[in-house]
Order: structure tokens, then sequence, then C-alpha cells
């Protein structure tokens, strides 16, 4: 009995491996696919899918041996880089709604055969809320300045007063003394009467209006 025995060959297969959880306090995560590949493809195309059942391609990025292209979807801000044996995403502002599980998908497109890795256990990305942080409206003039303002204008209305004040001493004294002034002009006493006439006016007679 002969027993012929085929020589096993190389399996064409990837690998892809992840972490397990992913905690986002800033909103924005980063993660890293680690990959194998055994085979002999030269253009490759990652992506990152969002849901337990992958519905959602997050963004993927493809490779060859001239040129790398990549694509966001358009709810998501998404980034792939490629980094020799892995793969590496970076997401920014995040929301808490987004907390999920994420798949990442490596594809050796060419040459044949075609191969891409079997569903790794994915990483749950955990979103933390971002607190609502409520401030005081504060004023469009800074405190400082406003103080300042505040200042000169005081002090410039104080020496507005003491000039007026001023002033008006001045002018209440001025007229106290031409006051006394004009009492010591002569004057003539009440009801006197000029007792000298010119030589040439007549005598009125007063005893033709006598009845």
């Amino acid at each position: 009995v002969f027993f012929s025995l085929s020589p096993s060959l190389p399996e064409n297969k990837i690998l892809v491996a992840q972490r397990p959880l992913l905690i986002v306090a800033n909103r924005t995560a980063t993660l890293v696919c680690n990959y194998t590949y055994n085979g002999t493809g030269k253009e490759f195309r990652a992506s990152l899918h969002k849901g337990t059942d992958s519905a959602v391609e997050v963004c993927f990025i493809s490779w060859n041996t001239t040129k790398i292209s990549s694509n966001s979807n358009k709810e998501f801000n998404c980034q792939g880089i490629h980094d020799k044996d892995k793969v590496i995403f970076n997401l920014w502002n995040m929301s808490a709604n987004q907390t999920d599980i994420y798949f990442c998908k490596i594809e050796a497109m060419y040459p044949p055969p075609y191969v891409y890795n079997e569903k790794s256990n994915g990483t749950v990305i955990h979103v933390k809320e971002t607190p609502i942080q409520t401030q005081e409206p504060q004023s469009a003039i800074p405190l400082w300045i406003m103080v300042a303002v505040t200042g000169v204008l005081a002090f410039y209305s104080m020496l507005i007063t003491a000039v007026f004040i001023n002033y008006w001493q001045k002018s209440k004294k001025n007229m106290y003394h031409q006051s006394d002034y004009m009492n010591m002009t002569p004057r003539h006493p009440p009801y006197q009467k000029n007792k000298g006439y010119p030589s040439y006016a007549p005598t009125r007679d007063y005893t033709a209006y006598r009845s």
C-alpha cells in the first residue's frame, strides 16, 4: 500500500488584534488595528466598522506600493493611517451617542485570491458625556477698564466742581467789592432842591396862580 502525502501549502490568511476597551474622555480616540498576513498581496484596504453587525462603515484607507487613499463617513471625523503591520484610526469630535463596538477589517484586494480577516472581538469605544459648564455672562468690557474709567470720571467731576466753587466764590467777592465802591459815591440827599439859579433865568411868579 502506498500513501501519497501532498505537501502542505502556506495558508493565505489575515489575523487582526484589537484592544477590548477604549475610554474616551476628551472626545478623541485612537484605535490601533494590529494585523498579520502571510500572503503575497500588494494592494490592501482597511476599514473601521461600527455596531455588532458592522453595518456602519466609519472610514477606510487603501494602499499599494505607490499610492494611499482614505475616506470618512460624513457622520464621523475619522482618518486612517497605515504603518507597517498595523492600521491606526484616529477619531475626533466624538459624541456620547457614538459609544458602540468597533471592528477593524483588513482586505487583501490584489492579486488574487481576495482574502479578508475573520471578524475579531472588536473594541468597545465608550465616549463619556462632556459636562456642560454654565458660565456667568461676562461683560464685554473688562472689569479693570470699567473701574479705571469710573475713577477718571469721578476725578474730573470733583475737579470741575472745585473749579466751579472757586469761580463762584471769586465772583461773589468781586460783586461785594463793587457794591461797596458804589455806595461810596456821593449822592444828593433825597428831595434836595437846587438853591442857585442862573442869572438869566427869570423868576417865576406864583401869585398869578393863586385864586
